[in-house]
Parts: structure tokens; C-alpha cells; sequence
């Protein structure tokens, strides 16, 4: 089935044909970068597109249970050292509030139409799958390459950015497992520990024998307009669900 979240039509036909039990809403424009340099079509997608599947399930299949894909970029200027479900938002980029749209709209939803609908705040999770323009793949192929013979140098900004890092393949059955809950409820899926991104390069150098500060530049100009210095979760109560 082919759908675009900015077709509300196209959703529609999607549920009446399926039916389904659960719906994920995972889609998005999900690179924060790429989010400063089109923040409309960013809210376009990730904000109101969420709220076009959410009126299709309410209008065609209520009974069908609704996760909705959260973002830890939400906390974006933390207000807590931890961030928890209870932690104020401070969002600090357009893809950080079109994010925090699609989450208060899932809540709306939830307490207006007694949807079951759940928001899993997820921290940044990882696999083989991820695109090289997020920083993760961005340094294994870059150090790939330069291994390789194929590069010299790998460009970074912000290295001492902190995140809380975990796999995909666990978060994964965490939203699966959000869905079985008897109540709809909002849970942050995280490691509970912090990396730099600095830590990271140092890792992925040595492991291929070379030294990070022979090929690591710093470039100002991919540092974010208003950086997230930290993201740390807490997920104790999804432990305890």
C-alpha cells in the first residue's frame, strides 16, 4: 500500500482497506539537520501528518491501537539533568517541535476520543540500517574510508555533544510492547548512560588502528543554529510497565 502522510486520502483508503490492530507512525522528516533548512515541510510531515493518521484511526478504526514515535529531541535545552516523561520540553529545533506537536496531538487524542494511544519518547537508537547523514554512520563510514585509502580527513561539528545511545532491534520491541499495555500511556525508552561524540570517533579509530587527531577536523560549520549539548533518559518506568 503507498501512502503520504500529507494525504489524508490516500491514509484513509490504507485503514479501510487493512484494518489493522496496531498502527506505528514512524514516519517522519527525521534529520534534525535537514529540518533548519526546510522547517516547513518538516512540520508539514512530522507535525500534521501525524494528526492525519490519528484522524484516520479515530474515524475508521478506533479500536485499533496507535503508537506514535516520540522524539528525545523534544528536551532539546534540558531542564533536568535526567529527562523523564515528567521532564519539561524545550525543543530546539524545528524537527524538535514538530515532534512535540505530534506528541501533545497523540495525548489530545487519547483523552478526547479514548483512543489507545501511546507516545514513546525514544533516545537515539542505532543499527546497521542507519543513513550516513546522521552522525553515527557518518564516522564508522568516514573512518571506513579513510582506512580505505578513499578519504583523509572526516569533518565533524559539535563532538562534545552527549547522547544516550541504544539499538534499534530493542527499541523496537519496546514500542511493540507499549501497544499490549491494557492503558494507553507515554514512556521514554533509554539507556540510562550518555557517550560523547568524541568517545565515539576515539572508539572507531583505534578500532581500525589509526589516530583520531590525525584526521578529525572540526568544522564550524556544521554546528547546529542552537545546539543540544546533553540527552540523558530515564527509563524506569517502562522498566516497571
Amino acid at each position: 500500500h503507498d501512502g503520504n502522510l500529507l494525504d489524508l486520502s490516500s491514509l484513509a483508503r490504507i485503514v479501510q482497506a487493512v484494518q489493522p490492530d496496531e498502527v506505528y507512525n514512524l514516519a517522519a522528516q527525521s534529520f534534525v539537520t535537514a529540518s533548519w533548512q526546510q522547517p516547513l515541510l518538516t512540520g508539514q510531515i512530522t507535525g500534521l501528518g501525524a494528526v492525519n493518521l490519528l484522524e484516520c484511526v479515530r474515524t475508521l478504526k478506533p479500536d485499533a491501537r496507535y503508537y506514535q514515535a516520540s522524539s528525545s529531541e523534544m528536551f532539546g535545552l534540558i531542564q533536568e539533568q535526567v529527562q523523564s516523561e515528567a521532564t519539561p520540553f524545550y525543543p530546539r529545533s524545528p524537527y524538535g517541535v514538530a515532534k512535540l506537536y505530534a506528541h501533545w496531538m497523540t495525548i489530545n487524542y487519547r483523552e478526547s476520543f479514548k483512543l489507545h494511544a501511546s507516545n514513546g519518547i525514544l533516545f537515539n537508537h542505532e543499527s546497521p540500517l542507519r543513513g550516513v547523514e546522521f552522525v553515527t554512520r557518518k564516522v564508522t563510514d568516514g573512518v571506513a574510508r579513510i582506512k580505505l585509502g578513499l578519504a583523509s580527513e572526516l569533518r565533524l561539528g559539535n563532538i562534545d555533544a552527549k547522547r544516550d545511545w541504544g539499538h534499534a532491534k530493542d527499541y523496537t520491541r519496546a514500542m511493540w510492547m507499549m501497544l499490549q499495555q491494557e492503558k494507553p500511556d507515554d514512556f521514554v525508552i533509554a539507556t540510562g548512560r550518555t557517550t560523547t561524540v568524541r568517545d565515539m570517533c576515539a572508539l572507531a579509530f583505534s578500532h581500525v588502528g589509526l589516530l583520531m587527531d590525525d584526521h578529525l577536523i572540526i568544522d564550524e560549520k556544521l554546528y547546529r543554529p542552537a545546539e543540544v549539548e546533553v540527552l540523558l533518559g530515564n527509563p524506569a518506568k517502562a522498566e516497571a510497565a
